[in-house]
């Protein structure tokens, strides 16, 4: 099984910046898109973004568009989320995840980022 390890995260005040990363362990793993979901309490999983490789398209969720900023690497496999001018609703623990060209997924552990008032 594929492993992706996540990095960034923590504690930031409202209207900060926060970047998280995400690469496969594995080097030869392939992905057709990589992207970012996350969890608040009580709530369930949303999508935040992703990026597809074919066509280097981003794509975002209304609430973080404007904001938050995609990028990273297919030959790599690794991906990146800028978030700026955080707010507190985006406390959440977020994910990485990939899908292979067979549309299976993987995930990363989450990692925490928190959002002050």
């Amino acid at each position: 099984q594929v492993q992706l390890a996540e990095s960034g995260g923590g504690l930031v005040q409202t209207g900060g910046s926060l970047r998280l990363s995400c690469a496969a362990a594995e080097r030869t793993y392939s992905s057709a898109l990589m992207g970012w979901f996350r969890q608040a309490p009580g709530k369930e999983r949303e999508f935040v973004a992703r990026i597809n490789w074919s066509s280097d398209r981003t794509y975002y969720a209304d609430s973080v568009k404007g904001r938050f900023t995609i990028s990273g690497d297919s030959a790599k496999n690794t991906v990146s989320l800028q978030m700026d001018s955080l707010k507190p609703e985006d406390t959440a623990v977020y994910y990485c995840a990939a899908q292979d060209w067979q549309s299976n997924w993987i995930w990363g552990q989450g990692t925490q980022v928190t959002v002050s008032s």
